[in-house]
């Protein structure tokens, strides 16, 4: 939502000054309305679009309360150069799905969209292809400290913007069984290194965390919150 409506009641008791008279014998109960604006009010001149199909993204964009529509018509390539920095990665990747939408001069739309990948000993691990690959990450994650990062890219027809965001979380050492009883009950194949923080993992395994919570669910909120604003 764009706005919010507050309703505020001032009780004026009798004796009370009010402007230039007095008011004596006389209760006033005057009902205010207010609409406080977003602080992000601003893009109410765009239509917002989602360029993502995460539903924790969605919830994510959501807690800004701003409106915004989904749309997923326009899938890429996800190739990234040889020899680039896995830290870039997930930037990159944000500005291809970006650059995906045609916004041509007099476009209203804002589009913003995402990439998450973690990172292991500066290997990227993305999604999983199935249980066998989803097993092995979280092996591999098992006992270690890991890199999150997540990139996003916030573009209109006149002007574009992509930044980065670095979480390192660290696991609890894991039994195949604990790993094989994550993926059968949570199937996290469409997260990047095979889990979601936000699901019994996290809760079971995750001994720590440094950086944004929300930038390991696939959204840095604050750092997206504070480019919104420059729009």
């Amino acid at each position: 939502m764009l706005f919010q409506k507050k309703s505020v009641s001032i009780t004026l008791i009798h004796g009370f000054s009010f402007g230039a008279n007095i008011i004596n014998n006389a209760y006033i109960c005057i009902k205010i309305d207010i609409y406080m604006n977003s602080p992000l009010n601003n893009l109410t001149v765009y239509r917002v679009v989602l360029g993502s199909g995460s539903p924790r993204r969605r919830e994510l964009l959501g807690l800004l309360d701003i409106d915004f529509t989904v749309d997923t018509s326009h899938p890429v390539d996800e190739i990234v150069p040889d020899g680039m920095s896995p830290e870039m990665v997930p930037e990159y990747l944000s500005q291809l799905k970006a650059d995906a939408f045609t916004l041509l001069p007099g476009d209203d739309r804002l589009v913003i969209t995402a990439d998450t990948v973690v990172i292991l000993d500066g290997e990227v691990l993305g999604k999983p292809h199935g249980e066998e690959d989803a097993m092995g990450m979280l092996r591999k994650l098992s006992g270690n400290i890991q890199t999150v990062v997540t990139g996003v890219t916030v573009r209109t027809a006149e002007r574009s913007m992509s930044l980065s965001a670095t979480s390192t979380v660290e696991f609890a050492t894991l039994t195949d069984e604990e790993i094989g009883y994550y993926i059968n009950r949570y199937r996290p194949f469409d997260k990047a290194g095979a889990y979601g923080i936000q699901e019994w993992i996290g809760a079971a395994a995750i001994k720590g965390i440094s950086g944004s919570f929300y930038n390991v669910m696939g959204l840095p909120v604050h750092r997206l919150y504070e480019a919104l604003k420059l729009f």
